[in-house]
């Protein structure tokens, strides 16, 4: 990098960081500040200034701060008070904000539970937040049948627009919109509970994250200053408000600057040039694979119409991540790195492709302090030791788990998870010195002589074959470049008689994949030990609500042709490519007379 590239670098990030703190810096655990008084402010400078844009209907500042006021108070009548929790349940729509908003007005914590659970899954969402009613949509009837008598305390349900309990719309046409006395949440502080997110549960139940007051205005307002969001912006929200990407961070780049949210209730890579054009979004919120499935769809007559200058979002891949930015003509994007509960965060404001943030140097002891990448044992999943019983920072360029001091700022603090046993999972204690504390992200990552920092792969996602260690992220990248080859979702299973686990590829097609020539493609593209051994071709890729990709039923289910009804194919090192995994083929590679 020149000198004046250098130059402009360190510019752009001193002018980012200022304008950063300029929205965090009242951000404190003993804050009077609270969530509801951020909405109010913004409320009462904007009330004419159209806050959603949802199913060709507007709604204003005004509008939606009287229809939570209208909550509040309703829940009062209730009974509940500040403390209480609510459990949240709903399709995505302007009211879904509204209702937890007003909720915090008077101090409940709302549990913003995955619309797409049912029967047990949501039981333990609605049970582990002890919620003492659920509020759910148009949407959730069938759900909520599924898992009826699975609730504890037989919490009471209240439907807006369906049948699966009491009429809550017309409850609230019934109660004041005068907006409730500041009395009710007085007493609470920064760091007090204010949500629970729960993980998206793709490695067994979800968890309940719990965010307090501070965290979930740090993520309501992140976004602001790196994205230069003003009054004017409009933001397009297609993520679900449920997941804190898009309900908070995205939410919350609108809802804080007294910008607009176009909302979508769902994803649609069909409809998303249209929607980001003709409602004239400035703004995008993405995830990875969201930006693939766009990169991926034939080419559409505004995909470069539109007037977006910037977004925000994380799993942009470096594979894909220039194409996107380039095809349909987006100046900027800023890529970050964190975890709902988590105390490690990055945000890479300055474009850097790959790059998941920067840790620059004359901030390293400062701002950074709390952040360390230590080396880590793959196999035995856990840190490496030193004699003295001590972890061991990474080198330069060199992947390690990434980790954070715990301490009792709003920026270190770990509030862990409502089970006890899932957050002492989260902890690493004696790492440096004895006594200390940190929080384990799970996630490999590493940090460049620059201070760039890079994501590697999820704890777990990366395996072990032929005594080298691969990255499943960094696999599915190059397959996914493959001819005819669409997305693909790597991960590694268990053969007999070989040690560690071979790469195995779900993948999904845009075109006639040659399974006789792809080994012989991969093989310029990735090291032997690297290349999948078996290929799963699915009509659709499995995702979570936010798109990643699921991989633990994919790893049960392996290659047995009589579990798996896809098309399975594996390589046969007696004719170097791929032949279709019939169930013979299958008994022969169990047996271990095929030496991969």
């Amino acid at each position: 990098m020149g000198l004046f590239q250098t130059i402009r670098r360190e510019v752009v990030t001193i002018s980012t960081l200022m304008r950063f703190k300029k929205w965090t810096e009242d951000i404190e655990p003993d804050s009077t500040n609270l969530v509801a008084d951020d909405f109010e402010r913004v409320v009462d400078k904007y009330p004419n200034n159209v806050a959603w844009r949802f199913e060709g209907e507007l709604t204003t500042y005004a509008e939606m701060d009287a229809l939570a006021n209208k909550v509040a108070n309703w829940a009062l009548g209730l009974g509940l008070q500040a403390g209480d929790a609510v459990a949240l349940f709903m399709e995505n729509r302007p009211e879904y904000v509204s209702i937890w908003y007003g909720l915090t007005k008077i101090g409940v914590v709302v549990g913003l539970i995955n619309h797409n659970l049912t029967d047990k899954a949501l039981a333990h969402c609605v049970n582990i937040a002890d919620a003492k009613l659920i509020i759910t949509g148009a949407d959730q009837d069938e759900a909520m049948q599924s898992a009826d008598g699975l609730f504890e305390g037989d919490p009471k349900i209240w439907s807006y627009g369906g049948r699966a309990g009491e009429d809550l719309i017309a409850a609230l046409a019934a109660t004041s919109d005068a907006r409730p006395s500041r009395e009710h949440r007085e007493h609470l502080r920064g760091k007090d509970l204010c949500l629970y997110v729960y993980t998206s549960g793709t490695t067994g139940l979800p968890k309940a994250a719990r965010l307090t007051q501070s965290r979930t205005q740090g993520m309501l307002r992140s976004f602001i200053a790196p994205c230069k969001i003003t009054s004017r912006d409009r933001i397009y929200v297609t993520l679900p408000l449920y997941h804190g990407t898009g309900g908070l961070c995205g939410v919350g780049q609108a809802l804080m600057t007294g910008a607009s949210v176009i909302l979508r209730r769902k994803f649609s890579a069909s409809q998303f040039w249209d929607d980001a054009t003709d409602q004239g979004a400035t703004s995008i919120v993405y995830i990875g694979e969201l930006c693939r499935y766009l990169v991926n769809s034939p080419p559409h007559p505004k995909e470069r119409a539109h007037k977006i200058r910037t977004g925000f979002g994380n799993g942009l891949r470096p594979d894909i991540w220039e194409e996107f930015l380039t095809r349909f003509n987006i100046p900027y994007v800023c890529e970050f790195y964190g975890s709902t509960e988590g105390n490690v965060s990055f945000l890479g404001f300055d474009g850097k492709v790959g790059a998941v943030g920067r840790i620059p140097s004359y901030l390293e002891k400062s701002s950074f302090a709390h952040v360390a990448f230590v080396k880590f044992d793959v196999v035995e999943e856990k840190p490496v030791r030193n004699n003295e019983g001590f972890c061991i920072k990474t080198l330069p360029g060199e992947p390690g788990e990434a980790i954070g001091k715990v301490g009792d700022d709003a920026r270190t603090r770990f509030e862990g998870y409502n089970d006890e046993a899932a957050t002492e999972k989260k902890i690493l204690r004696d790492v440096f010195e004895k006594g200390d504390m940190w929080f384990r992200t799970g996630d490999l990552m590493s940090k460049d002589e620059d201070g760039y920092v890079y994501f590697i792969d999820r704890i777990g996602d990366t395996f072990r074959w032929k005594g080298e260690n691969v990255s499943t992220n960094e696999v599915a990248e190059f397959v996914a470049k493959a001819p005819g080859i669409a997305t693909a979702n790597v991960y590694g299973v268990s053969v007999p008689g070989t040690d560690g686990r071979a790469g195995m590829a779900a993948i999904t097609t845009d075109g006639e994949v040659d399974f006789d020539t792809l080994y012989a493609w991969l093989s310029e593209h990735l090291p032997k030990y690297a290349i999948p051994l078996f290929f799963r071709v699915q009509q659709e890729a499995e995702t979570t609500g936010t798109f990643k990709y699921r991989k633990v039923e994919l790893v049960k289910e392996g290659f047995d042709p009589e579990t798996v009804s896809e098309p399975l194919w594996y390589y046969d090192p007696e004719t170097d490519k791929y032949e279709p995994l019939t169930p013979d083929a299958h008994e022969t590679i169990l047996s271990g007379a095929v030496k991969f």
